[in-house]
């Protein structure tokens, strides 16, 4: 018979942005990395390897950022088990501890969400994308990648 391998033993750490942002250019597969944060967290295995990174930042929409709202902006793993889910919890206790009532995160609308839904989060909606980007009257010329629909995630809410 087969042996599965121990799980391995992941801790919880803080980084700096270049830190965080250094890890999600190598391993991220969509998204580079971002200017601004409010803390950035990563995990490692027993051997201190950085294993994945979670970067929480301001909420990109406007209607979201009520100065109590923060939003999960960047997540990347190298793949190792249980990071993502590990990165996921450990953001909404820190943002907690911070002060915020509400942390959210999108995903791709072809994203399934499982390591969300592990971590207890749950789908709040889909946005229907934006076709014509960051692009505006008032900032023209700036665009980003992946405008389509999302979905839209939000840490369990605190029992009161």
């Amino acid at each position: 018979m087969h042996e599965k391998p121990a799980q391995q033993r992941l801790e919880v750490i803080p980084l700096t942005l270049a830190q965080a942002n250094a890890f999600v250019a190598k391993f991220h597969r969509h998204h580079g990395p971002v200017r601004f944060h409010r803390f950035s967290i990563g995990v490692v295995d027993e051997a201190n390897v950085l294993r994945g990174v979670a970067i929480v930042a301001r909420p990109v929409a406007r209607q979201r950022d009520d100065g109590r709202t923060a939003e999960v902006g960047r997540v990347a793993t190298d793949g190792c088990p249980n990071a993502c889910s590990k990165l996921l919890a450990a953001c909404w206790r820190t943002a907690r501890a911070m002060g915020f009532l509400r942390l959210g995160t999108y995903t791709l609308i072809e994203e399934p969400g499982t390591s969300l839904k592990a971590a207890g989060w749950r789908l709040v909606y889909s946005t229907k994308g934006d076709s014509s980007g960051w692009a505006r009257h008032s900032r023209p010329g700036r665009s980003t990648a992946n405008t389509g629909p999302k979905k839209l995630y939000e840490a369990p809410r605190q029992r009161r």
